[in-house]
């Protein structure tokens, strides 16, 4: 007789009634996790994976949600038939959960670890003995100085730090079953990885179960057992991690597999010599905490966010910017766009130096500097209209298209970015994160630049939409001849979009050249390090 499963969900069914019709956001789906056991539920936004998992928790409102059917077991008793006290005496003690953003997950007003005390506080532990655990599982997470930063805010930790503050919330009463949703979607390769380490040893010291919730293959591979495929509320496919990874039978599984970065070999662009030089950094340093003309008396606490940094980029040319959080990426796309200026150096745009610039000369040139934001949910306007968004540029630079061809030309924009014409007169709120994405670089385009800087444009995406968002700039430099500085943290995919890679570790660039030399033959430990991280599961990596 086969062992009892630790959780079981059997023909769950979960609708959203609305004005427009029903959405059948979970259709019947069946899966299961025992204890030891890490259970990957894979899929695309929308195809029903958060949904199922917080039905486990009671995390969706009933209404407007309705559970048509099916069952919730936990050691064998239906959590679906048990009342709200029972729910709130399993969640948090035996299932818990880690949400995908901790910082939106913790409350900005309170300590760290006066939040995590507060779980155990919630089922009867008392205030001195939660104090200790706190202290306790902040060192065992990973957290320098437990004692002092308990005592510190959630702004105060990086990203990767307040992951494991959540975690560490998560296993403070030692639950039989984890759900992590998207638990390192937005960390650096490293640190991700030492989230993922840190989650199998807890799982190893206490027989933990794991439903890991993600779109990122890589991860799935570094620790799934078995893997569950979803698709439009549905299963598709399931079976054991190696076979799903390796021999997969569905075709959206595979269509999943083969849009995975990095699997595709290196990028290819025009050749250096050919391209005219575009935007040149020479000797450039950043260095906060001194005031502008004082950087030679920068004391111990001024921080040199970025530190001799010189490089070219060519016309056709795409520079991908790698480093984990903190190495001084942004801070450097800060400085190319003119929107902070370097405490040392020169940055020299077509010829010009931007710094040496006047008011006006900074406001033609930055027609032809475009950006590309991380987040196209906060970079777009919920009050506009697309259309609107996308012709702001030009109500801006007044003298670039005449108003009465802003329509025309923006939906030419749309078109050109595999979007509809109907779409003009929707609002932001109405796409797919991708689709909003795609508005995002359609935006950019629209004054026509030369140079277009992503800071984590694709990150957040899922990776079938994020491969279709890397062929557009693919194809958008080819047709335009576009030059593009390329922002990320994720090294698969940057190997499949850029020509050429630089890479930055506190503020220094440490290792700078043609992506295939760099990623088949590193020099700096450093790289050798986010390579490992990142690239072990791919043909030809170091």
């Amino acid at each position: 007789m086969s062992r009892q499963a630790l959780l079981e969900i059997r023909n769950l069914s979960i609708a959203f009634p609305s004005r427009a019709g029903t959405v059948h956001a979970v259709n019947g789906v069946s899966w299961s996790v025992n204890s030891g056991e890490t259970l990957a539920i894979l899929g695309e936004s929308g195809s029903g994976k958060s949904v199922s998992a917080s039905a486990v928790l009671d995390l969706i409102d009933t209404p407007p949600a309705v559970i048509a059917g099916g069952e919730i077991l936990y050691r064998g008793r239906d959590l679906l038939k048990a009342s709200r006290d029972e729910r709130r005496a399993i969640n948090g003690r035996k299932i818990s959960m880690i949400f995908q953003d901790p910082l939106a997950a913790l409350n900005p007003v309170y300590p760290v670890g006066w939040q995590i005390a507060e779980t155990l506080r919630v089922h009867g532990v008392d205030r001195q003995t939660a104090q200790a655990r706190v202290i306790d599982l902040l060192s065992k997470v990973g957290i320098d100085e437990p004692e002092r930063r308990a005592r510190q805010y959630p702004h105060q930790f990086s990203g990767g730090q307040r992951q494991r503050i959540m975690i560490a919330s998560a296993i403070a009463l030692e639950p039989d079953l984890l759900i992590a949703d998207e638990p390192t979607s937005a960390l650096d390769v490293t640190v991700q990885a030492q989230v993922l380490t840190l989650l199998k040893t807890i799982q190893a010291e206490n027989g933990m179960g794991m439903v890991l919730i993600t779109h990122d293959l890589s991860v799935v591979e570094k620790v799934a057992d078995r893997v569950v495929v979803m698709q439009e509320g549905r299963v598709v496919e399931a079976g054991p991690a190696e076979t799903i990874m390796n021999s997969p039978a569905h075709p959206y599984t595979r269509r999943l597999l083969d849009a995975m970065p990095g699997r595709h070999g290196f990028a290819t662009g025009i050749a250096a010599d050919k391209g005219r030089t575009v935007l040149e950094v020479e000797g450039v340093s950043r260095i906060y905490g001194v005031l502008p003309g004082k950087a030679s008396e920068a004391g111990p606490a001024a921080i040199r966010a970025v530190d001799d940094a010189s490089f070219v980029l060519r016309s056709g040319e795409t520079l991908g910017i790698v480093g984990e959080s903190g190495s001084g990426k942004s801070t450097l796309a800060r400085m190319l766009l003119g929107l902070d200026r370097p405490t040392f150096g020169t940055i020299r745009f077509d010829g010009k130096d931007l710094n040496g610039m006047t008011a006006s000369e900074t406001f033609r040139v930055r027609r032809r500097m475009q950006f590309v934001f991380q987040d196209p949910t906060a970079s777009l306007n919920p009050r506009m209209t697309i259309g609107q968004i996308l012709s702001e540029p030009w109500a801006i630079h007044s003298d670039v298209l005449e108003r009465k061809e802003w329509r025309g030309r923006a939906i030419e924009l749309l078109e050109r970015v595999g979007l509809r014409a109907d779409h003009i007169d929707r609002h932001p709120h109405q796409f797919s994160g991708g689709q909003r994405q795609r508005i995002a670089i359609a935006r950019a385009l629209a004054l026509k630049p030369e140079v277009v800087v992503c800071d984590e444009a694709v990150s957040a995406l899922d990776v079938s939409v994020q491969a279709q968002v890397i062929e557009l700039l693919k194809q958008l430099r080819s047709d335009f001849g576009l030059s593009y500085i390329f922002i990320a943290h994720d090294l698969a995919l940057v190997r499949d979009f850029a020509t050429d890679v630089l890479v930055m570790y506190r503020g220094r660039i440490v290792e700078h050249g043609k992506t295939e030399d760099v990623y088949t033959n590193p020099s700096h430990d450093y790289t050798k390090q986010l390579l490992s991280a990142s690239m072990a599961h791919l043909p030809n990596a170091a």
